[in-house]
């Protein structure tokens, strides 16, 4: 986002908002965030199925996100069940 964009307020596209929130969580994790379970899982659980509610209809238990920690390497992983309309 261009300084003159920041200034006018211009409106930013969902999908921008929520890779800035991801690139946030991850660079805390990075930088020593929390333990073992990091206690940002269920807000952003709750994010997600608030903003893909808005697209398709989902149950708030069929999304799942999980962070796995292998060596240096940190997986963040969603998964996304959804129901098909008969």
């Amino acid at each position: 986002m261009s300084f003159l964009s920041f200034l006018l307020g211009q409106k930013k596209t969902s999908a921008s908002v929520a890779k800035e929130r991801l690139q946030i969580i991850l660079a805390h994790e990075r930088t020593g965030g929390s333990a073992a379970t990091p206690d940002y899982l269920p807000q952003l659980q709750q994010e997600l199925v608030a903003v893909i509610s808005k697209y398709v209809k989902v149950d708030p238990n069929d999304i799942k996100v999980n962070l796995e920690r292998q060596d240096s390497l940190e997986v963040l992983e969603v998964k996304i069940e959804i129901q098909q309309d008969q």
